[in-house]
């Protein structure tokens, strides 16, 4: 099964996203992360797509979809993003499932808007740590890093791979758990070719700079709080990132629980692809 591809606009971008088809069914957004790009979701998107309207967007900046003009890569434009698009396509109430910057997205979005969201899957989506927030540095240094590190970027050219099989071993080296034929995968529908016949990573580079400009910890946390949908939290016992079932996050919500994947890292959807999709089923059947 092939998606097609389809543009939407919003805020004067042309983004993009692929529909696995089946119209008729139910619809399930599939978000992807940051530096990453909607054929991420392939594997997970065709076994899906038999009992959902699958639809998979490229975040701005991302993919195949356009880079913000000025660079800027907020929150606030992200979560705008999904409900252009979730809004055009006529899509509520839909079911999300979304990992890493697509689940802050996606969990920010079912807060605002609870009535519009059926079930939500968020792999490592809370973002930053209690502890990590807690020691940051205050608003006006991180503001003044945040100038210092786009100034950077500025003067940063994307980086060029010979070939197809030098950009796979960066995306190997990125992640151990990742077979060749899904590294290549990834690989494939994340590069373009430049007219000199090198490779390059399709993101823009301003994507590195988090913006130091966001809500508080504790007006997200209150987001969270309104989400009225079945929620679940899905963690790899291998990632860096913090686990919201042992540092607390998890109080935050009224209808969520926790799930940890043993043998996988911060991508749980391509370490354990069938593990899974098992699991994400067994929980979009739960009554």
């Amino acid at each position: 099964m092939t998606p097609t591809s389809h543009p939407f606009i919003s805020q004067r971008l042309r983004l993009h996203y692929v529909d696995w088809g089946n119209p008729a069914a139910p619809p399930l957004v599939l978000v992807h992360g940051g530096r990453d790009h909607c054929r991420n979701w392939d594997w997970v998107a065709a076994d899906l797509a038999q009992d959902w309207h699958v639809i998979a967007p490229d975040l701005r900046g991302h993919g195949d979809s356009q880079w913000s003009t000025d660079g800027n890569y907020g929150m606030a434009a992200f979560v705008y993003d999904l409900a252009q698009m979730i809004h055009g396509l006529d899509l509520a109430p839909v079911t999300l499932v979304a990992h890493s910057l697509g689940g802050n997205i996606a969990l920010r979005y079912a807060g605002l808007y609870p009535a519009n969201v059926a079930e939500i899957v968020a792999i490592e989506g809370l973002g930053p740590s209690p502890q990590w927030l807690a020691e940051r540095p205050a608003a006006d240094e991180r503001l003044r890093r945040w100038i210092d590190e786009v100034r950077g970027l500025a003067g940063r050219a994307p980086k060029r791979y010979a070939s197809i099989d030098d950009a796979l071993a960066r995306m190997m080296a990125e992640n151990k758990h990742l077979s060749e034929a899904q590294a290549r995968h990834l690989t494939v529908h994340g590069v373009l070719q430049n007219e000199d016949g090198t490779f390059s990573w399709k993101f823009d580079n301003y994507n590195r700079a988090w913006s130091p400009v966001d809500l508080a910890p504790a007006e997200i946390a209150a987001l969270w709080g309104r989400i009225t949908c079945p929620t679940l939290l899905i963690y790899g016992a291998e990632s860096w990132a913090s686990n919201p079932a042992t540092d607390g996050r998890i109080d935050a919500f009224a209808n969520a629980r926790v799930e940890l994947f043993e043998r996988a890292g911060h991508w749980v959807h391509h370490d354990r692809t069938a593990d899974f999709i098992a699991c994400v089923r067994a929980f979009l059947g739960e009554e």
